[in-house]
């Protein structure tokens, strides 16, 4: 494991505070397939509390947390116009299906706790 990523740079109760919340910023993702706000809770609380994971495997996490989300919001904007065409379907699929294989290889990793790759 690389030393930037460390689980003893601060102590266990902050660890474990920031392992829960990286935990709820995925399940917030997760339930913006049903409502949006989610995500976008989900973003705010990446960025708030980004700084308290530097240093430590959930630093990584946050930043595939953050980077899934502008991903796919740009994907699922560009699918919007592309609708027209008949192409937007398939690209809208694919961001869902991109989504959820980022969300699941982020929870896997989070319960082993390994770090995301970056």
């Amino acid at each position: 494991m690389n030393e930037n990523l460390s689980l003893n740079a601060l102590p266990a109760e902050k660890l474990e505070s920031l392992k829960q919340l990286t935990l709820i910023v995925y399940i917030l993702q997760a339930l913006g397939f049903m409502t949006v706000i989610t995500s976008v809770v989900a973003i705010i609380v990446n960025y708030i509390k980004r700084e308290e994971t530097e240093g430590t495997i959930y630093a990584s996490h946050f930043t595939w947390q953050i980077r899934t989300f502008w991903w796919s919001l740009l994907w699922g904007a560009l699918s919007v116009p592309l609708m027209l065409i008949g192409v937007g379907v398939v690209t809208m699929a694919i961001d869902v299906i991109w989504v959820i294989y980022r969300l699941v290889k982020g929870i896997l990793n989070w319960n082993d706790n390994k770090p995301m790759p970056v």
